[in-house]
C-alpha cells in the first residue's frame, strides 16, 4: 500500500498533520472523507503518481494528525481552518500552487480552499458532494433521514461523542452500505484512528462547525464570490447526491468552469471504483 511514498509528519504551525507523499510531476493534493484516513486514496494515488506529485494528508482532528482545542465557534474545525493546514502543507513540500481533489469531508475542504486561496489552486475535483450550504439551504425528510449524521455529529458534547465512543467499530463499520467496500488494511487504519476519544470529538466538531460557522461562510459567499479554479464534479450513481440532486447545475452557482459525471459506484467512488476515479481525474488534471 502506497508504495514508494514517503510517510511524515507536517507542523502547519496550527495542527501537525500526517502526510504521504509520492510521485513526480505538477503538485496534487488528495483529502479524504469522514471519519477515515487519507489512506482511502490507497487504490488511487500510487497510479496518479506516476504523473503527478501526489500528496495525501490527514485532515486535522482525523487519523494520525493532531486535534487541536476547540472554541465556542468551532472554527477550530472549520473548512476554512483545515484549509488552512493545506497551503501549509504543500509550501513545506515546496509548492505553491497546486491542484487538489477532495472526497466528502475533504471536498468541503477542497472547494473553501479554493475559494479562500484562489492564488494556490489551479485545479479542483469533488467527490460525491455539493456545498454545505446548499445541503442545509435544501434539507428535506430524505436528507435529513439519509444524512442523518450530519444533524447527529452536531448536537452538544458530550452526547454524539458518548454513542459513538460506546462501539466505534459498528458505527464506521457496522452500517449495511459500508459492507465489502474497504481493503482490510485501509478499514484497519480507519477504525484504529476512530477508536481514540480525541478523534471522536474532533469529528463531531467537524459537524458542529459546518452547521454554523461552515454554513455562515457559503452564505456569505453564495451570489458574490466564485471558484476561480476550474472544477470537476463526480458522483456516484448509487449515492445519495447524485439522486437528491442535480449535481452540476448546483456546482454552476458556485463554480462558472465546471464539468463531471457519475461514476458507477455508491459513496465511496475511490474505493469502489478506483479504475473509473483514476482515470477521470487524471484526465482532467494532466496539464
Amino acid at each position: 500500500m502506497f508504495d514508494g511514498f514517503t510517510l511524515t509528519r507536517i507542523d502547519t504551525g496550527e495542527a501537525e498533520i500526517r502526510v504521504r507523499h509520492g510521485g513526480s510531476g505538477p503538485p496534487l493534493l488528495l483529502l479524504h472523507g469522514h471519519p477515515q484516513t487519507h489512506v482511502m486514496w490507497h487504490l488511487v494515488a500510487p497510479r496518479l503518481a506516476r504523473e503527478f506529485h501526489v500528496v495525501a494528508m490527514d485532515l486535522r482532528g482525523y487519523g494520525e494528525s493532531s486535534k487541536p482545542p476547540t472554541t465556542e465557534d468551532h472554527e477550530p474545525y472549520s473548512k476554512r481552518a483545515m484549509a488552512r493546514d493545506c497551503v501549509a502543507v504543500m509550501r513545506a513540500l515546496g509548492h505553491e500552487r497546486f491542484a487538489v481533489a477532495g472526497h466528502d469531508r475533504g471536498g468541503r475542504v477542497a472547494y473553501r480552499l479554493a475559494l479562500d486561496h484562489p492564488e494556490r489552486v489551479t485545479k479542483l475535483a469533488t467527490l460525491d458532494i455539493i456545498p454545505t450550504g446548499e445541503h442545509f439551504r435544501r434539507t428535506d425528510m430524505r436528507f435529513a433521514l439519509g444524512y442523518w449524521h450530519w444533524f447527529f455529529l452536531a448536537q452538544p458534547a458530550p452526547l454524539p461523542e458518548t454513542l459513538i465512543g460506546a462501539n466505534p467499530d459498528f458505527y464506521f463499520a457496522g452500517r449495511p452500505n459500508r459492507k465489502n467496500v474497504f481493503a482490510p488494511e485501509a478499514l484497519d487504519d480507519y477504525v484504529r484512528c476512530l477508536r481514540n476519544p480525541e478523534t471522536i470529538h474532533a469529528a463531531c466538531e467537524d459537524y458542529r462547525a459546518a452547521a454554523t460557522y461552515d454554513y455562515a461562510l457559503d452564505e456569505a459567499d453564495r451570489g458574490v464570490r466564485k471558484i476561480a479554479a476550474p472544477m470537476l464534479a463526480l458522483w456516484g450513481t448509487r449515492a445519495e447526491v447524485g439522486t437528491w440532486y442535480d449535481v452540476l447545475a448546483v456546482w454552476r452557482d458556485w463554480c462558472d468552469d465546471v464539468r463531471g459525471h457519475a461514476i458507477d459506484a455508491g459513496h465511496f467512488l475511490a474505493e469502489e471504483d478506483p479504475d473509473a476515479t483514476h482515470e477521470a481525474l487524471a484526465s482532467f488534471f494532466r496539464p
